[in-house]
């Protein structure tokens, strides 16, 4: 029961963030918003104030603002409707709904980064047949603290710099043993491996594993600042790669999205690992809807942004008539997706929601 809520809390508050940047961009360039929902489906609450309903319905999978004269067929030309507004104005309205939620995913990375986190050490914990480091002699409950007389702390950045490295090439591992530092000379071997996009790529391997130590990683809050931005600007980049690689083939389109019922799963089982494993999982949410929002597809906030450029090359709005072509096509292809992903969460998690399920009965 506390993992639903908590779902339909991180759910609720996505969608609120988005749809709070679409209202409160319109309501500073003077345009009327009608009305502020929550959700489809019937109405559980409803309030006006101040010429705009609220309302909270009983399916939350989902929400919208509604713009006074946002349509050709509603548009009657008065000064505080969305379509008497200049493109700018209008842009800066649609683009403001995945901007907030780019903020509410850097401003969670960046108190996860300050609060501190959990990180892995450089302290071995296994050595692999085959591998350099196996023969070069390195042992369970060693400490690599240097490589090639960079200091490492982490076991992600002991791993960013041997991957880094090519097939026969020698790193010098500094290392301490038994309180005693010692140096060694390890041969890399590489691997092909598949990326988050699906593209393989060969990465240098030592053959360790790391040991089950643990500890919390804080940075000072401008440090914090410069890693948060990073990080978001990674995870864009990332998840525009493994959305190219879903659409050329590379990447199973089954195992690469998820739905309402994965991410319920997903949350089912990141509640169990504490507020800053919440706040990351929060935080990639933010940002992946942001992406998703922006992509070029009609009713989608990046499908507004390329119809608002279609409309500056043409210099007047679309007509009554395309419009509602190009919002039935768009509401086909979202309804489309959404039952493909559910189906594909279905088939995929089955077993696993069944039994996430079965210990509530």
């Amino acid at each position: 029961m506390i993992a639903l809520l908590l779902f339909l809390f991180i759910l609720g508050l996505l969608i609120v963030v988005h749809e709070f940047g679409h209202f409160i961009t319109a309501k500073r360039t003077g345009v009327k918003v009608e009305s502020f929902s929550l959700g489809f489906g019937p109405q559980i609450f409803r309030k006006k104030k101040a010429g705009t309903e609220y309302s909270l319905n009983l399916i939350p999978l989902g929400g919208y603002v509604e713009l006074a004269g946002d349509n050709m067929e509603a548009y009657k030309g008065g000064k505080d409707e969305y379509l008497s507004q200049p493109l700018s104005k209008r842009f800066q309205i649609i683009f403001a709904g995945p901007f907030l939620n780019y903020i509410m995913g850097f401003l969670c990375f960046w108190l996860i980064f300050f609060a501190g986190y959990p990180s892995l050490t450089t302290k071995v914990g296994g050595l692999l047949d085959g591998y350099g480091a196996q023969e070069a002699g390195l042992r369970v409950g060693d400490r690599i603290i240097a490589i090639d007389d960079k200091q490492v702390q982490y076991w992600e950045d002991l791993q960013a710099l041997v991957q880094a490295k090519k097939d026969a090439a020698s790193v010098r591992l500094r290392i301490i043993r038994d309180n005693k530092e010692t140096d060694l000379t390890v041969i890399v071997k590489n691997k092909e491996v598949a990326d988050i996009s699906g593209t393989r790529r060969n990465v240098g391997l030592l053959g360790i594993t790391p040991y089950d130590e643990i500890v919390q990683v804080k940075h000072g809050i401008g440090e914090s600042f410069i890693l948060s931005v990073k990080k978001v600007f990674d995870l864009t980049v990332i998840t525009y790669k493994a959305l190219w690689g879903m659409i050329t083939g590379r990447l199973p389109l089954r195992e690469s999205i998820t739905g309402p019922l994965g991410m319920f799963y997903i949350t089912s089982k990141v509640a169990k690992l504490g507020i800053i494993a919440i706040l990351h999982f929060i935080a990639v949410l933010s940002v992946n809807l942001a992406i998703f929002n922006l992509l070029p597809l009609p009713v989608l906030d990046g499908g507004h942004i390329i119809l608002l450029g279609v409309e500056k090359i043409r210099g007047r709005h679309l007509g009554i008539k395309a419009e509602e072509i190009i919002t039935r096509i768009g509401l086909s292809l979202i309804i489309t997706l959404a039952v493909l992903v559910t189906f594909n969460d279905i088939f995929r998690l089955s077993d696993k929601i069944m039994r996430f399920f079965g210990k509530w009965f």
